[in-house]
């Protein structure tokens, strides 16, 4: 070999390796972001109440009156009858929304403004307004099914896990 080809493949050589160590780096950027840890929006509630708070908050719910005493030792003594608290509690639940006392919108007045019902609902059983996702979601449920009353979302809200943790 010539010492002109050995001058190329010695320059070309040198070409490449420049290339291979400098060209091709990554670059590691920090943009001092602090983790976040997200939970979800009832996450806070992990304190049960006990069935006097569950039953006089409930009835406040439903009645928006104050309960009275013997109303109280009336449901007091229902729940403890029942072995399955969960059951008694659909019940009691149940026995109420049947007095037909319970202070709630109409049909119509739900179907006309759905997102003021569900806000309202929100804020009555859970104390905390409803995320962008559960409104939508409730939203929708009302528009598709003409049958729903407000006597539903009543119940389930009342018998929902949130309902019975603050």
């Amino acid at each position: 070999m010539n010492t002109q080809t050995l001058g190329k493949i010695a320059a070309t050589a040198l070409l490449f390796c420049f290339f291979m160590f400098f060209s091709c780096t990554e670059k590691d950027y920090i943009y001092e972001i602090e983790s976040q840890t997200i939970l979800p929006v009832n996450s806070e509630k992990d304190k049960g109440k006990t069935e006097v708070q569950y039953i006089s908050i409930l009835y406040t719910n439903l009645f928006r009156k104050a309960m009275s005493p013997n109303d109280m030792l009336d449901a007091l003594q229902a729940i403890e009858s029942i072995g399955d608290k969960q059951v008694a509690f659909d019940i009691l639940v149940s026995k109420y929304m049947n007095t037909g006392e319970v202070v709630m919108p109409s049909k119509e007045e739900m179907r006309s403004n759905p997102e003021k019902f569900i806000r309202d609902l929100y804020k009555r059983f859970f104390i905390r307004q409803p995320t962008e996702a559960e409104l939508k979601f409730m939203k929708n449920y009302i528009n598709s099914r003409p049958d729903a009353l407000p006597e539903h979302f009543f119940f389930a809200f009342a018998t929902s896990n949130e309902h019975f943790h603050y």
